[in-house]
This record gives C-alpha cells, structure tokens and sequence, in this order.
C-alpha cells in the first residue's frame, strides 16, 4: 500500500476549493415542499414515485443495498449515469487539463480515451503483452509526474481474459496516483473482485455497472467503490440529481431477484463454453481466446469481410481489428441460445 499518498494533494486546486451546489433535496426531504419549484399538480403519467418531486441526490438507500452487496461501507460507495460518469469525474477531479496525462493498456475499453480528449487530458498507452496481461514495469516506468491516474480493465474489454490479481496488486501499491480498475464484466469471472481493498488501499477506485450481470443497461447507473475521502470528492462534482427515481427503483427491485441474476450468470458461462468451442471447429478460425466475461475475442481470416457479411445477413458483432494486438479479431456476445446457434449457422455460412 502507498503509504505516503495523500489524495487531497493529488487534486486539482479548483476542485479542492469549490463549493458545491446545494439542491434543496439536501437540505430537506420531507415534509410541505414548497422549496425547490417542482409542479404540484403532478406528473400527467401517474405512478408512486411521485416524479414530478425531484429524486434524492445521493440515493442513500440504494448505496446501502450495493454497499452490503460487496461487502464493504455506505460510505465506500458512489452511483453515476453508467461507468461513463465516474471515468468522467476522475478525470476532472485529478486531472488538470493541458497538462496532466492518464496511462491505458491498449486494447482496452474506449471510453478512457475518449474521456481523456473531452477533457483535454494527455493519454499515455502502455500495451499488453502477447497474452493481453500487464506489462506492470511499464507502466510504472510511464508515471511520470504528470500521470494522476492509471486505469485498468478487468476482465479487459476487448481481450475477454481477466488481468492478473497479483499485477494488479503490484500496480496499486506502487502507483503515484489513482488506479482505477474497471470491473464491469467481473460477475462473470471466476476472479474476486477488488472492491473490499480500497478499505486498504486509499488510491484504488472500483467501477462496476448495471449493464451487465444484472442485464439492466437501459437504466444506465454506474457504481464507484473507493475510500471515502474520493467518494465526498465525487459527490461534491457530480450534478445534483444524476441518479433518477426510475433508476434507483428499477435497481432496488433488481435486489430482490438476485437468485434469478445468478442463475443467469451461470447460464452465460455454459453458453460461452459452448459457442467457443463451436467457434474452434469452424473454418478459418485461427484461435479463440478465454474469456472471463459475457462476450469472446476470436481470431479469424479475413476478419473485417466476415463481420459485413455477417451484417448483412442481420447479425451484428463487433470488429476489434483496428485494435492493438486485435488484427483479424472479431468480438462476439453470447446471446440467448437460439442467438447463439444462429450466429453459428450463419457463421459457417458466410465462411463456406
């Protein structure tokens, strides 16, 4: 663990001093609201929620259910618009725009780049190796001063495998900044996720997401597990109502069928287990890789043809060949299992 770190003094001087603004939700949630404009008459959809109040800005009772499930405090816990929200906020929380920079492992997920350029934050690309793992002296070797946070995809997204535990480890404790792993897919691994260590770890932030074990991404909210301290910071940034009441209900009751989410964690792996195998007897596939996620990374001739034919033919992957260390790679999901034999079929088709 870095025991030196201090976080306030890695963030940006603006954000240290600004004072937030406060809705009238934070002031007072109950009682004659007559404080914050809403109309009265109501919503002309009627439902419980009573939406035409304004949600809670910090969503206490949902952080506490996601906080119980992984184990870790109330406090520990923030909810953004997708993970797309926290990446977002880190940057502007640490980042100073023009001047400070942000390490990846390409390939990874495209998002970190793209928030980078939006806040003008400098990108610094150490790439996997052959295996898609850390090359973990490199990226130390890359965190220069300017370098305020590191992010790390596990399981990676495009490459499916989850990154070593113990790389990881060495990063966290090694790293002069934030290190930020990106767990979206980790339901679907075999793999623990880290979320406990930031009780021991101050730098580290968690991300997981809605979208993907749970099956819930049209309601778009995001978790970020860290220390306290980062999470007042994120919450002091954030806009004043970014989770709303539809959300935070759907989410709520997602707590209640969580046997019904397992069950369909474990359906997804024999199905992965299946179409990859599939997949390694088809013609000209060159090599499937082991995924830890709901999706696989697979090598193929003529790649970027077979994804148009495919398209054509209404069925729709994603081609990862413009990645590093991607070329002639297709990314496939695993469907529902008549999706997937019909992508099968289909495959083999176009290949013959």
């Amino acid at each position: 663990m870095p025991k030196s770190i201090n976080i306030e003094s890695l963030v940006r001087e603006n954000i240290r001093k600004l004072k937030p603004y406060r809705s009238a939700r934070d002031d007072f949630d109950s009682g004659l609201l007559l404080d914050a404009n809403e109309n009265s008459l109501g919503a002309p959809v009627r439902n419980s929620l009573h939406l035409h109040r304004y949600p809670s800005p910090v969503q206490n009772e949902l952080r506490k259910k996601i906080a119980a499930w992984r184990g870790v405090d109330f406090e520990n816990i923030f909810l953004g618009v997708g993970s797309d929200e926290p990446i977002d906020l880190l940057m502007r929380i640490f980042c100073n725009p023009g001047s400070d920079s942000v390490i990846t492992t390409p390939p990874t997920y495209g998002m970190y780049k793209v928030s980078a350029s939006i806040n003008d934050v400098k990108v610094k690309e150490v790439l996997l190796d052959e295996k898609f793992q850390l090359r973990t002296e490199d990226v130390l070797a890359a965190a220069d001063e300017s370098v305020k946070l590191l992010f790390l995809c596990s399981p990676n997204n495009p490459t499916s495998n989850d990154l070593k535990r113990t790389d990881m480890l060495k990063l966290i404790a090694a790293f002069p900044g934030i290190v930020v792993v990106d767990e979206a897919y980790i339901d679907f691994s075999r793999q623990e996720s880290m979320a406990a260590l930031v009780q021991q770890y101050p730098n580290l932030v968690v991300l997981q997401t809605f979208s993907k074990s749970f099956g819930l991404a049209g309601i778009r909210l995001g978790i970020a597990i860290a220390n306290p301290e980062i999470i007042q910071y994120m919450l002091k940034v954030k806009a004043p109502y970014n989770i709303n009441k539809l959300t935070a209900d759907v989410a709520l009751q997602a707590f209640d069928a969580m046997d019904l989410m397992k069950f369909n964690l474990n359906k997804i792996r024999e199905d992965r287990q299946y179409v990859a195998e599939q997949l390694r007897h088809a013609e000209d596939v060159e090599k499937v890789y082991p995924s830890d996620s709901n999706f696989l990374l697979f090598k193929i001739k003529n790649a970027e043809e077979v994804y148009r034919k495919l398209a054509e033919k209404g069925i729709i992957v994603r081609y990862r060949g413009n990645e590093p260390l991607c070329e002639n790679c297709l990314r496939v999901t695993i469907g529902m299992p008549d999706e997937n034999i019909r992508f099968l079929k289909t495959l083999k088709e176009v290949l013959a």
